[in-house]
């Protein structure tokens, strides 16, 4: 009974915010190798200064493989500037590419056409790569099923009372992730949404007014649907 009122519930949030936004054309790559570049240089920064950074990563033709693998970190730090924390994505990245390099021979596509529980494993053991950034690679360079936990996400879902305040990333992914077919242009489509009404509605100082998830439900199915 209770994963048949969160899966309603997150139909219900789903339509709404598509016909507040409408389709969202999300993750905004030419390639699955952009998008792990993206998915690494995004990290506690805003999209606007990942663009800055692989636009001027495209210009210096270094949005391939061996290009990635081949460029010297310093001159990599430079490129990414805008992206901010620069020495430690440039980092990340260069280690990112020297694992493909060692372990895969730099095929990415076969890496990515990993079992996902395999795939998501291997990245999570590489050293910068959480979670939410794991899972975005899944979802956007690999084209799996892997439900993308977000801040906006966490904010949305806590302050409507759908999940207790102190869900971790693992346990709000499964709060998904159990009750939904895995369908990964569903997955990509809701997330994008998701990150589209907490970046105009739900930030730090809730923007409440004009927001298409207010109000949403009673609260005593709320209360309900939350309970572990």
């Amino acid at each position: 009974m209770i994963k048949k009122l969160r899966a309603d519930l997150i139909h219900q949030v789903f339509q709404r915010l598509l016909e507040a936004f409408g389709p969202q054309h999300w993750w905004p790559a030419e390639t699955a190798l952009e998008v792990i570049i993206g998915a690494i240089l995004t990290q506690n920064t805003a999209w606007t200064n990942v663009a800055k950074a692989i636009a001027q990563l495209r210009q210096a033709d270094l949005l391939t493989i061996p290009a990635m693998t081949l460029v010297d970190e310093a001159r990599l730090r430079q490129l990414i500037r805008p992206s901010g924390y620069y020495n430690q994505k440039a980092h990340r990245l260069k280690l990112f590419f020297e694992h493909l390099e060692q372990h895969w021979q730099r095929d990415l596509e076969a890496f990515l056409a990993q079992p996902l529980g395999a795939l998501r494993e291997e990245l999570l053991s590489l050293r910068g790569i959480g979670p939410e950034t794991a899972d975005s690679i899944i979802l956007y360079a690999a084209n799996q099923p892997s439900f993308v936990v977000d801040l906006y996400t966490q904010r949305v879902c806590s302050r409507h009372n759908w999940v207790p305040e102190d869900y971790d990333y693992h346990r709000l992914r499964d709060f998904f992730m159990d009750v939904l077919e895995p369908e990964v242009d569903f997955f990509q489509e809701f997330h994008a949404l998701l990150v589209r009404v907490g970046h105009l509605h739900c930030r730090k100082v809730p923007g409440c007014g004009g927001c298409p998830l207010a109000p949403m439900l009673p609260d005593s199915l709320v209360d309900s649907m939350a309970k572990p």
